[in-house]
């Protein structure tokens, strides 16, 4: 789903994690864990049912079921996530919010189907290059962007396959 190289960091996202929740008076708790662990498991764009799916479907050694996390606490801790610098919202496709690592992945921008909701990132240096210069002009100093480009994927856009009967010709 993404070329994108991660960057090298010197604390583990769980470490990181770990910091921002002792300045809210709260602990990483072994299901915060396991949900930090099973997101920066892999780089890949997800909405919380499909990693509530995962987590379920994950067994700890020695037991006959999958991973204990509520459904409640994902929710509450991907959006602590998200204020934690860790992850972020993309964008609502298919009336879902849709994350991805913003801890350890280079700034990009992303091109969305407004059709089949696929989302395509890419890194452009002349588009942040334009982007500081305009702030420049305004004395605006930039603390991040997000640029979601919405359209048809080159799938959607094609068209259709389809052969004419004979009787459509007349």
């Amino acid at each position: 789903m993404s070329d994108l190289a991660a960057i090298a960091v010197t604390v583990s996202p769980a470490d990181k994690f770990r910091e921002y929740l002792v300045t809210r008076g709260m602990r990483l708790t072994r299901e915060r864990e396991l949900v930090v662990a099973e997101v920066f498991s892999h780089h890949e764009h997800f909405d919380s049912d499909q990693l509530v799916e995962r987590l379920a479907g994950q067994k700890l050694a020695g037991q006959k079921e999958g991973k204990r996390v509520s459904r409640a606490t994902v929710y509450r801790t991907l959006n602590e996530m998200v204020e934690a610098g860790l992850l972020r919202k993309v964008a609502r496709t298919q009336n879902r919010d849709v994350y991805e690592h913003d801890y350890g992945y280079p700034r990009h921008d992303h091109l969305i189907c407004s059709k089949c909701g696929s989302l395509t990132e890419f890194e452009n240096a002349p588009l942040a290059g334009i982007l500081e210069q305009v702030a420049k002009e305004f004395g605006f100093r930039v603390a991040g962007h997000r640029l979601e480009v919405y359209g048809l994927c080159a799938d959607c856009s094609k068209p259709p396959r389809t052969r004419h009967r004979k009787l459509d010709m007349i």
